[in-house]
């Protein structure tokens, strides 16, 4: 293998598409240090922001996906398409990837096609139980497919579609020795227990009117709160930030966040739920129902049926939050005993088999 390689990384939309292509990006420098290391994101979207912050050069496409429901938007779609493949031709012609990696979104649709059409190896990573309907179109023609589930075999080419676990961030492999700088850097106290709320990097409106309504329950029960708002909503809920509520749009030490947290309320998305296995806390998810085939319900319940953690569907969080949630606070043994199971399904070296498997894709085109 050369010094240096030459990869395009393409996905985006979500946090859960954008973090692990970072991932394996960072994989791919340490081991090979003097590679050329290229994202490609649709314009307007947070990978636009999130990539150069990790330190990466993005060059956005203008695309989206097709509005489920009727929509004038849709019209334009195919001038966006025909958009996106033109300059997804003129990005590898110029960049002569050894290598082009989706890790799903619309962005990456036109540009592993155009890869894949001229011969350039391409690898899917899909973090999925369920995967989207970009990953479903390119997983036939992609070389390798990269996933978290072995339900994905049932969808994807099985001779080709290899578990590795989805790709997370290193840095979350020991937060347990962060705990005391974690509560330093939120200016909380040691005395209290730290629930941690995560609705996503854009925000889910019915995790943050949940948290609102039980603000003064939380005060009561001497816990304090790191709750990620979201982009969406931010404006509307940081009025709450006190001494015990730390408000934020958008987390970016995660490491400390979840170094603080004793409990945490989460999404279900595949990277989240990949994260918090790795990182080994007790977990209440409420996964989000306005995703494609219910995925977050069935991601969440990969984790719960052995015994790791609790879910509550919005639909639920009404009747059962309030008794479900407190009563488990309060309950070390249950806690400890979620924590230790939640771990044991961790799979920490994800990210390196991911790239072991580009390795052999670049020697095999050889």
């Amino acid at each position: 293998m050369k010094k240096g390689l030459r990869v395009i990384l393409s996905g985006g939309g979500t946090g859960g598409h954008i973090y692990p292509a970072i991932a394996i990006a960072d994989e791919i420098k340490r081991r090979y240090p003097e590679s050329e290391i290229l994202f490609v994101g649709a314009k307007d979207r947070m990978e636009m922001e999130k990539v150069p912050q990790a330190g990466y050069e993005i060059e956005g496409l203008w695309i989206s996906g097709i509005d489920r429901s009727f929509s004038l938007k849709n019209f334009v779609f195919p001038f966006k398409l025909m958009s996106s493949l033109s300059r997804s031709r003129k990005i590898i012609k110029k960049f002569k990837p050894d290598v082009v990696i989706g890790t799903g979104g619309f962005a990456s649709g036109p540009l592993l096609r155009v890869a894949i059409s001229k011969g350039i190896p391409t690898l899917i990573q899909e973090q999925n139980s369920i995967p989207g309907i970009t990953n479903r179109i390119l997983a036939k023609y992609a070389n390798t497919i990269c996933a978290a589930y072995e339900k994905v075999k049932e969808v994807f080419p099985a001779e080709k579609t290899i578990i590795t676990g989805n790709p997370v961030r290193q840095d979350l492999l020991n937060v347990n020795e962060l705990r005391k700088e974690a509560l330093e850097h939120f200016n909380l106290s040691a005395d209290r227990k730290t629930v941690l709320v995560l609705g996503g990097s854009l925000g889910a409106r019915r995790i943050n009117k949940l948290v609102e309504t039980y603000l003064k329950k939380f005060e009561q029960e001497n816990v304090q709160l790191i709750w990620q708002i979201g982009k969406l909503y931010f404006s509307e809920y940081k009025k709450y930030e006190s001494p015990i509520i730390r408000t934020k749009e958008f987390i970016n030490r995660m490491d400390l966040a979840y170094a603080a947290a004793d409990v945490i309320i989460s999404r279900a998305g595949a990277g989240s739920v990949s994260e918090l296995c790795i990182v080994g806390k007790p977990v209440v998810f409420i996964p989000s129902p306005n995703v494609a085939e219910n995925h977050q319900a069935k991601n969440a319940m990969a984790v719960t049926e052995h015994d790791a953690g609790l879910t509550i569907t919005e639909d639920e969080l009404t009747e059962t939050f309030e008794p479900s949630f407190f009563s488990l606070l309060k309950d070390e043994k249950r806690l400890q005993k979620f924590a230790s199971n939640i771990k044991k399904m961790a799979l920490p070296n994800a990210t390196s088999a991911i790239v072991d498997e580009v390795e052999k894709l670049i020697e095999k085109n050889k």
